[in-house]
């Protein structure tokens, strides 16, 4: 062999030895960040090390848990199944089990279902084995969630960003007004928008004021604070003079907890103890006491894994004996499994004790449970339905007054990377007062408008703001319509993000740098995730809507950053909101088809109206500057003007419906030389069976507009011809106004827009 060769060959080893030595580390530090419960950064290393060796089976088992862990259904059924399908030396034997339970959490009933039953055989023979009884719990629990889950309850109400975070939050209580609530969450950071990634996140106790129905932002209750432990879990004693709470050691967010006692008095926490060995016995964990009434005294309700539980944590009760001393200590036997069973509040006018498990037959991870309870037996455990349950993890049940509260990380929940990874604290409310029902009647119709409780809550969501990459969908195209989806979209510019942080600071000194890409990842937590968040959201309620035979229109705004030519701009616009149209088409496997092509049997019908401004409306000061990319392309300021926006939605239902449309409310003028006049005409069409009287509303004083008719009879046309004096205008302009219908309150809005030069 040749001297080159043999260089050659000792090349490539050294290579290797390197490429492995640098796998190992990787892997090292992964394992350490897993153990440490970082399990962002643990997946972002085991992607590295994924990366090096895609097929390594222990690899994508690791990936897995830590998925699993991290409360990413979707990306853990997935690599579940990867390790259950290649692991034939049955080294990692839960998997099957697991890929299951991820199945479930992620709603597909049926298919976990089919996974269950193969895992009881799988696992058969071992009777007191913890895999082959909990696969049999599951066949039964998921042939039960097939035949009871409904995607047509109403959603809960997530409570505002004033309590819930893009952390995670635990509700307890109210009294004095005040929320009390736990949230997992950085003490060194003042971003309420920041998920949860360090190790140097504690769990403390926050209280928001509620004042006219409204939660006040909240603040740290600092008299609960102790120093390197987590705290949460708050329950006042009858008497209100007594705070019980959880002080918990962190094991990789594994608590080791102990139950505490602190005075309360005038909104003031004082002479914080613990409670002795018959709540908190050495070496056990003891958590989440909720104090009530049973058989007439007060009761301390808990969940603990001391010595006689069933497995996991039990729930467990004890009578008080003074001194923060407690009396014998007794396991609620008729509701504890060999999983967990957690959060028990006790209802004492229905007397009923809720709490949360995850064995029992349910929706998801954990779901709300409660035990129906005569002077000191407890009945089985009854699913509390939904919507107080879910695919998710569904704890920390309480109700105060006629509102009901909830902990989930349910899809809706705020988040910033995975939209399951944090609770939030979720409600229903009390149904208000119904409306008055106005009637204007006329010589050949009555207008009757009424909006529903639901209406108002979807409208409260708005508007909508989804945002895109530069030149997305389908760069350097002059199509005005796409095939992508909105959802995909996101999904690739999420992809991306770590690309826009270095080129916007390409160039910049350090602390300018610096700010820009905090200033990006600001944005893209506050916006671009937060839209994503909400688009789900507001499609299952137009979704429910639909199902009650509304015909709901969206009205559906385009801009643009100012990077590339105006006329083009306004195409790309085109595109991102056929984006839209298209992911409003595929989403929920094409159930809004029906609608949209109007074919639904109950009459249900949704609607686009459509604008697409493109940069006209855009702000002037962000750079258009094609050589400066790093404030055109990837700044802050640029990625705000990429964007397009449900602002409005109306709906029709037991009322005459708005009588007139127009397919084109926009009219792009392009560039104008300054003082010249724009001309051109809008088409209105009365879609009803009536004669309307058409009349022109705030009118821009630049525009002259009239009719070649106000009287329209049915089904018929108008024109209506606008003239626009430039004399006065400068730069990229938008003049507007709108046409009513007489005895109507709705109108549409007509759009001109022009760059004056």
């Amino acid at each position: 062999m040749s001297r080159l060769h043999l260089v050659f060959l000792f090349v490539i080893i050294a290579f290797q030895s390197f490429s492995q030595a640098k796998l190992k580390q990787i892997v090292s530090f992964a394992d350490e960040q897993y153990k440490k419960g970082d399990y962002y950064y643990a997946i972002e290393y085991y992607k590295q090390a994924l990366a090096q060796d895609s097929n390594s089976l222990e690899l994508q088992w690791k990936f897995a848990e830590t998925q699993r862990a991290y409360k990413d259904y979707v990306q853990a059924e997935k690599y579940y199944a990867i390790v259950y399908a290649r692991d034939k030396d049955l080294i990692y034997p839960s998997s099957l089990l697991y890929l299951g339970l991820m199945q479930k959490q992620n709603g597909n009933y049926k298919q976990a279902f089919e996974t269950m039953k193969l895992a009881k055989k799988r696992y058969s023979g071992g009777e007191d084995d913890y895999l082959y009884r909990k696969s049999i719990q599951e066949v039964d629990a998921c042939a039960w969630a097939m035949k009871n889950f409904s995607d047509t309850a109403n959603p809960m109400t997530r409570l505002p960003l004033t309590v819930n975070s893009y952390d995670a939050e635990f509700g307890h209580t109210i009294r004095d007004n005040k929320l009390i609530f736990s949230s997992l969450r950085a003490d060194s950071t003042k971003d309420a928008t920041q998920e949860v990634y360090s190790k140097n996140y504690k769990t403390k106790l926050y209280a928001s004021d509620i004042k006219n129905e409204k939660f006040e932002a909240n603040k740290q209750i600092q008299d609960l604070i102790i120093q390197k432990l987590n705290t949460g879990n708050g329950s006042f004693s009858l008497d209100g003079k007594k705070f019980y709470f959880s002080a918990c050691e962190d094991e990789g967010y594994n608590y080791r907890c102990k139950i505490m006692v602190a005075n309360y008095s005038n909104g003031k926490w004082s002479n914080i103890d613990s409670l002795k060995q018959e709540i908190n016995p050495k070496g056990s964990n003891s958590t989440m006491p909720f104090v009530s009434k049973l058989n007439g005294e007060e009761v301390l309700f808990f969940a603990s894994d001391k010595e006689g539980t069933k497995g996991g944590l039990d729930i467990w009760y004890a009578f008080p004996d003074g001194n923060n001393r407690f009396k014998a200590v007794t396991n609620v036997a008729a509701v504890n499994s060999i999983d967990n069973e957690i959060t028990p509040w006790m209802d004492t006018v229905q007397n009923r004790l809720y709490f949360s498990s995850s064995w029992h037959f349910g929706f998801g991870g954990s779901d709300v449970f409660y035990s129906k309870v005569t002077k000191d037996k407890f009945s089985e455990p009854v699913n509390a339905g939904l919507p107080i349950n879910s695919p998710a993890n569904d704890q920390y049940f309480f109700k105060y007054k006629d509102t009901t509260f909830v902990s989930s990380n349910r899809i809706g929940s705020y988040y910033s990377k995975n939209p399951t990874c944090c609770s939030d604290i979720f409600a229903i409310f009390p149904p208000k007062k119904v409306p008055e029902i106005v009637e204007v009647k006329t010589e050949t119709k009555t207008e009757t408008k009424i909006e529903t409780e639901f209406q108002k809550r979807i409208k409260e969501r708005l508007p909508v703001t989804l945002y895109f990459r530069n030149d997305e969908p389908d760069a350097s195209s002059l199509a005005t319509t796409t095939k992508q989806n909105y959802i995909n979209t996101y999904k690739l510019y999420q992809e991306r993000y770590s690309v826009y942080k270095t080129e916007v600071a390409k160039g910049l000194p350090k602390e300018e740098a610096s700010k820009k890409q905090a200033d990006l990842d600001e944005f893209f937590q506050k916006n671009v995730d937060k839209g994503a968040n909400d688009l789900v959201q507001f499609t299952d309620m137009i979704l429910q809507e639909l199902k009650n035979g509304s015909v709901v229109t969206l009205t559906i705004k385009g801009f643009a950053s100012p990077v590339a030519k105006t006329a083009y701009n306004v195409n790309l616009t085109k595109r991102r909101i056929s984006s839209l149209t298209n992911y409003f088409n595929e989403t929920k496997n094409g159930e809004f088809k029906q609608y949209i092509q109007g074919k639904a049997k109950n009459g249900g019908k949704l609607i686009f109206a459509i604008v697409p401004f493109g940069e006209y409306t855009a702000n002037q000061t962000t750079s258009d500057d094609v050589k400066n990319q790093s404030s055109s392309v990837y700044s802050k300021e640029a990625g705000i003007e990429r964007k397009i926006q449900i602002e409005n939605v109306s709906f029709d239902k037991g009322e005459v419906p708005f009588p007139i449309e127009s397919l084109n409310p926009i009219y792009t003028a392009g560039e104008i030389k300054k003082g010249d006049k724009i001309q051109g005409t809008f088409k209105i069409d009365n879609i009803s069976s009536e004669t309307i009287e058409l009349e022109l509303d705030n009118v821009d004083p630049a525009i002259q507009a009239s009719f070649n008719t106000i009287k329209l009879g049915p089904k018929s046309s108008a024109i209506v011809t606008f003239v626009v004096d430039t004399k006065s205008m400068s730069g990229l302009s938008k003049n507007t106004f709108k046409v009513k219908v007489k005895e109507f309150q709705d109108s549409i809005e007509f759009f001109i827009t022009s760059e004056v030069k």
